[in-house]
Parts: C-alpha cells; structure tokens; sequence
C-alpha cells in the first residue's frame, strides 16, 4: 500500500511539473518578439476608454505603464473637451505641455490614443514629438467613437522620427466582452 502512495504522489509531483512547464511554454508564445524587449505602454484618456485597452494589453504583453497626461488638464465636459479645447488644438496645431516621461530605456512602446478629430489626441502629438523614438517600435492603440482609426498610426510615423511603427489594434469605445481575445489575436499578427 505505501509503495502505491508513493506512486500517485509521483504521479501528481510529476503532472504539475508538466502543467507548469506548458503553462510558461503558452504564456512565451503569447508573448512573442515582446518577451526579450522592454516595453513600456503609454496612453493618454480623457473618458477611461483607452486606460481600460491600455490595462489590457499591459497585461499581455508586460513592462511598464505610463499615463500620458497634459499639464493642464481638460474640462470634464465632453462638449468643452472635444468641440472646444481639442478642436482648438488640432486646428492650431498646438501640442499641449505634458508631464512625460523618457522613452530612453525602452525598445517598444505602445501608443494608445483615442480618436479625436481625425487624428490622435493633441498630449500624444506632444509625447511623439518631444521624445527621441530613434530605432525603437511603435505599436499604436485607438479607442473610438464611431469614425474608426483614421491614419493615426501615419500621423504617429510623421511625429516619431526614426521609429518603426506597426499595424494599430483600433477598437470602439471599450472594445465589449471579447476584446481580450481581440488584443491577443492582434498581437500575434504582430509577431
């Protein structure tokens, strides 16, 4: 009887060694290309909608997170935000100061931005354009309203001099209960 016990236990040591060893083996395939790289995800968002995509890819594909934020914040009015001070911005082109952060240490950054009047939000304009993206990728990330992706990720390559950047995962609003395994089917086209 001892000698059966020792068996089943063996047996089970043996089964979770396995189930680990496939778990991490399925958790670096997921990955992908990402997993030897430093990553940082970056996004601005005025109404959650793409802080929650943000959150959702970080924890796909790891590394760092960063809230792209300007200096002075927009009004918690839709109205005020998007037909006032946004449009105001990208009519004029101006890029908002931010509080930002040094893309230096990274190889890939994912850019999340929603979709505001054809393009990205104004404090994304600002963290392409005062940030050295030289050699490194850019992989962007838009949340939307209704009108789609526009040419952001183009819009990004004028503004990120020297950087590589890949096709946009484009989603509307929150991207609804399968956007988890929309993110994970994009990434691996990335790959």
């Amino acid at each position: 009887m001892k000698n059966f016990w020792i068996i089943i236990f063996s047996i089970i040591v043996i089964g979770t060694g396995v189930a680990y060893a496939i778990t991490q083996t399925a958790q670096s395939q997921q990955q992908g290309g990402f997993m030897d790289k430093k990553i940082l995800v970056a996004y601005f968002s005025w109404s959650g909608n793409t802080k929650s995509i943000a959150e959702k890819i970080h924890n796909q594909v790891g590394g760092d997170i960063f809230e792209i934020t300007p200096v002075t914040p927009y009004p918690s009015d839709y109205n005020e935000t998007a037909y006032g001070v946004a449009k105001e911005q990208k009519d004029k082109g101006i890029h908002p100061p931010i509080n930002n952060t040094d893309v230096t240490p990274y190889d890939i950054v994912f850019v999340g931005t929603p979709a505001w009047w054809y393009t990205m939000a104004p404090p994304v304009m600002t963290f392409l354009a005062e940030n050295n993206f030289e050699g490194k990728t850019i992989v962007p990330f838009v949340t939307h309203g209704g009108g789609g992706g526009y040419t952001i990720d183009k819009d990004m390559v004028k503004l990120a001099k020297g950087a590589k950047v890949l096709a946009p995962f484009v989603v509307y609003s929150r991207g609804g209960a399968g956007v988890d395994k929309d993110i994970a089917s994009w990434l691996e086209k990335l790959k």
